[in-house]
C-alpha cells in the first residue's frame, strides 16, 4: 500500500512539472527574457494565489498575463484602473430592465471581475475606495452587491500590475490589500540581448499565436496536488522562524528588524510560504517540502508584507535587503 502511495506521488510530481514546463514554454514564445518573473507568476497561479507585478510602463506585464490566459485556456478579463473608476465598474451593479410582460424589474449585471483570470491593470491608478472593491473577491472568492452574492468561477486568480508608487498619479495599496497577494514580483528592464529579440519579434511581420496547452479543470486538479504535498516538521519550523523574524520584538527578530521595521508578515505570510514552497518541491521532482524550497520563494512572498519605518527610508534600507539578511541569519532547525 505504501509503495502505491509513493508511486502515485511520483506520478503526480511528474505530471505537475510537465504541465508547468509546457505553460512556461508557450508563454516564453511571446515574452522575451524575464524567466524569474514568468516562473513566479506560474508558481503563484499553481498555488492558487494572486500576483502583484510591479514595474515601469512598457515592460510587458500586461502581455504576460494575456499570454498566460491563452496558454491555460481559461476565461480572461481585463480591468483598466483609472482615477475616475467606481467599485460598481468592477463588481457590477443592479440595473432596471424590461421583462416579457412589459413591466420593469431589477436584475444584477455582473462586472468584469467575474472571470477565471482577471488582469487588474495599473491597480494603483484607482482611488482607495475602488481598490477596496477587490478585498472580498480576492479573499473569499465571492462578491456581494446589495443582497446579491456571487461565487467566483474556478480556477480564479487576480493578477494586478502597478507602477512604482513614487510616480505621479498613483495611490499606494494599503497593507490589507497587499497582504492578499501571494507574490509581489518586480519586473526589471530587459538585457541587451533581450532588446535584440524584442526588436525582431515586434517590428517585423512575425505573428506569434499562443496555443492552449492545458485547461481550467487540469489547473484545478494540479492545485489540489499542490495542497497534498507534505511538509516535514523541520521545513515547517524554519518557515515559522522566518516569518516571526520579520516581526519586531519577536524571539527571532534581528536588531535590523527591531530598528527599521514597523510591521512584519502576518499569518497569511506563512500560508503563502508553504503553498509556494510546495510548488517548488514539485518542480524539483520531490513530493515533500525542503527548507531550500522555502528560501527560494521567501523574497516574493515577504517583500510586500514588511512595512519599514522612516528610519529605514532615511538609511535607504529596503525590504529586499532585510529579507536577505534574515535568510542569512535565521538558523535551520538542525542548526539551532
Amino acid at each position: 500500500m505504501q509503495t502505491n502511495t509513493v508511486v502515485s506521488a511520483q506520478a503526480a510530481a511528474v505530471e505537475f512539472k510537465q504541465v508547468f514546463e509546457a505553460i512556461r514554454a508557450e508563454v516564453g514564445r511571446m515574452i522575451v527574457g524575464q524567466q524569474d518573473v514568468v516562473e513566479g507568476v506560474l508558481t503563484a497561479l499553481m498555488a492558487g494565489g494572486h500576483i502583484l507585478l510591479e514595474g515601469v510602463p512598457g515592460l510587458g506585464k500586461t502581455m504576460l498575463v494575456s499570454a498566460l490566459s491563452k496558454a491555460v485556456n481559461v476565461e480572461f478579463s481585463r480591468i483598466q484602473f483609472t482615477p475616475d473608476m467606481m467599485p460598481a465598474d468592477i463588481v457590477g451593479t443592479s440595473v432596471l430592465t424590461e421583462n416579457a410582460s412589459g413591466g420593469h424589474e431589477l436584475s444584477f449585471q455582473q462586472g468584469p471581475i467575474v472571470s477565471n483570470l482577471v488582469l487588474a491593470d495599473e491597480i494603483n491608478r484607482a482611488t482607495p475606495k475602488t481598490q477596496s472593491a477587490l478585498l472580498e473577491v480576492m479573499q473569499e472568492k465571492q462578491l456581494t452587491v446589495g443582497r446579491t452574492t456571487l461565487k467566483m468561477p474556478e480556477p480564479f486568480c487576480v493578477m494586478a500590475t502597478q507602477n512604482p508608487v513614487d510616480q505621479e498619479g498613483t495611490y499606494p495599496l494599503p497593507e490589507a490589500q497587499l497582504d492578499r497577494f501571494l507574490f509581489k514580483l518586480v519586473v526589471g528592464y530587459p538585457t541587451e540581448a533581450d532588446y535584440h529579440t524584442i526588436i525582431d519579434r515586434t517590428t517585423s511581420g512575425e505573428q506569434i499565436e499562443i496555443n492552449p496547452v492545458t485547461d481550467g479543470a487540469t489547473l484545478c486538479r494540479l492545485r489540489d496536488i499542490v495542497r497534498q504535498v507534505p511538509v516535514p516538521n523541520a521545513a515547517k519550523t524554519y518557515a515559522i522562524r522566518l516569518v516571526m523574524a520579520t516581526q519586531p520584538q519577536s524571539d527571532y527578530a534581528s536588531a535590523t528588524v527591531n530598528r527599521y521595521v514597523s510591521l512584519g508578515a502576518s499569518p497569511r505570510g506563512i500560508q503563502s510560504l508553504m503553498l509556494a514552497a510546495k510548488v517548488q518541491a514539485l518542480l524539483h521532482g520531490r513530493f515533500a517540502v525542503s527548507c531550500d524550497d522555502i528560501r527560494r520563494v521567501a523574497l516574493p512572498v515577504l517583500r510586500h508584507r514588511i512595512v519599514t519605518n522612516f528610519q529605514a527610508q532615511a538609511a535607504n534600507i529596503d525590504t529586499a535587503s532585510i529579507i536577505a539578511e534574515l535568510l542569512a541569519s535565521v538558523s535551520l532547525p538542525n542548526e539551532a
